[in-house]
């Protein structure tokens, strides 16, 4: 490669960034509230604040102070409940709005996929929305022309690629979106929750692709709800929490704190006050010590009730979310009052970490919920870590499975 060439390419053309380099500068973001009905007294009150110079309850802070930077070829993941400023910092980072206060810069082309018609024109047809998506990356024709056809065959649209985009089915519209923002060569990928449209097949073909383009040393900028992709894509994480950076950590640790906050969130939110009632959880380990891998686990639910029933008891283990690794459920016969109820879970398979207990009683004449599905205790699991597996190879699995291995050679 000429050297002149190396150099335009190392150094981008905003704010001396490098290619592929991200640098959040101290952004805040306001969006002006909604207005209220158009009553006469709300309009009163508003020209009276307005002549009074208080304009704060006009504005709602998207983002706040938020600051952080991103080395070439990183992959990144954005994690943070609805609402947090998730897409808000994409869309700045794409360049479709800008912050009230602070600097974005972006180190050579961006390949965004925010929304699933990723920019797509509805009116004009997929082979011309190839072309005009190169052309606003700066692309040339014949360079767009040479990743064409790969284009096509990835988002399998060969038969409807002179077709108009409005009359492609919302599957069709995400492939070619993806397919264009991944192959047109982007020094940065942005790529928010849209992977949750497209079925399973779609989703591995398109994870396949983010670790090609990383491998190429594309910049990778991650937001899902799927913490488990997201920990085998990404190598950091950024938590933002009301529009604030609330943590900036390798990507197991991130995920870690954002989990045990959801279940932190699901525990005081759960309801205590019906007629059957969870009021203390132990978990212990084998013979009363911690929790371990391959070893027993026993849980000890107190249980109070107003009258003696009979009941199902259900057992979850989860990372934090709702979503359980695995579920147990067994049958019991509550008395009035209070009770014991105990389930030991034989060659635990979960590796080192932090995990957390779920339960639900539900009566068992009818599919009713006495307790409602809600997390009852954190506990520590020590044991072998998971950490060493590739992540170019195999997502990471919360689950570690006891095996042995034989080679032999003719």
């Amino acid at each position: 490669m000429p050297i002149s060439s190396r150099a335009d390419d190392i150094i981008a053309a905003r704010g001396g960034v490098l290619t592929g380099a991200l640098n959040i500068d101290r952004v805040w973001k306001r969006f002006r509230a909604d207005l209220r009905n158009p009553f006469l007294i709300d309009r009163i009150e508003f020209l009276r604040d307005r002549l009074r110079g208080d304009t704060s309850n006009n504005y709602r802070w998207a983002l706040r102070d938020v600051d952080f930077k991103i080395e070439p070829g990183e992959s990144v993941g954005l994690i943070g409940s609805n609402g947090a400023g998730k897409s808000t910092m994409l869309k700045m980072i794409a360049g479709v709005m800008y912050p009230s206060a602070g600097n974005v810069h972006v180190g050579g082309r961006i390949g965004a996929l925010i929304e699933v018609r990723a920019g797509l024109h509805s009116d004009l047809t997929g082979r011309e929305n190839i072309f005009l998506y190169g052309t606003l990356l700066g692309l040339k024709r014949k360079r767009v022309a040479q990743v064409f056809d790969q284009i096509v065959e990835f988002a399998q649209i060969e038969s409807a690629i002179d077709r108009q985009v409005k009359f492609y089915s919302t599957g069709m519209q995400l492939r070619l979106g993806f397919a264009v923002a991944a192959f047109l060569e982007p020094a940065v990928l942005l790529v928010d929750e849209v992977l949750a449209v497209g079925d399973s097949t779609f989703q591995q073909r398109c994870l396949e692709r983010m670790r090609q383009v990383q491998a190429d040393g594309t910049t990778l900028l991650f937001v899902s709800h799927d913490l488990a992709t997201m920990e085998a894509t990404c190598t950091r994480g950024l938590w933002l929490r009301d529009g604030m950076l609330v943590e900036d950590s390798p990507i197991r640790e991130v995920l870690g704190s954002y989990r045990e906050w959801i279940e932190h969130s699901a525990e005081v939110g759960s309801d205590q006050t019906g007629p059957v009632r969870v009021t203390s959880t132990t978990v212990t380990g084998t013979a009363g010590n911690g929790v371990q891998s391959y070893g027993s686990m026993t849980v000890e639910l107190a249980v109070d009730s107003d009258i003696a029933r009979g009941c199902v008891v259900y057992m979850g283990v989860s990372e934090g979310p709702a979503t359980p690794i695995f579920v147990a459920q067994g049958s019991a016969k509550l008395s009035s009052g209070s009770n014991s109820v105990l389930c030991t879970f034989e060659h635990l398979p979960l590796p080192r970490g932090r995990f957390f207990l779920w339960t639900a009683i539900h009566e068992a004449t009818r599919a009713h919920d006495l307790v409602k599905w809600h997390p009852a205790k954190a506990f520590d699991v020590s044991g072998p870590n998971v950490e060493s597996t590739p992540r170019s190879v195999v997502r990471l699995s919360p689950v570690q499975v006891k095996n042995t291995w034989e080679f032999s050679a003719d």
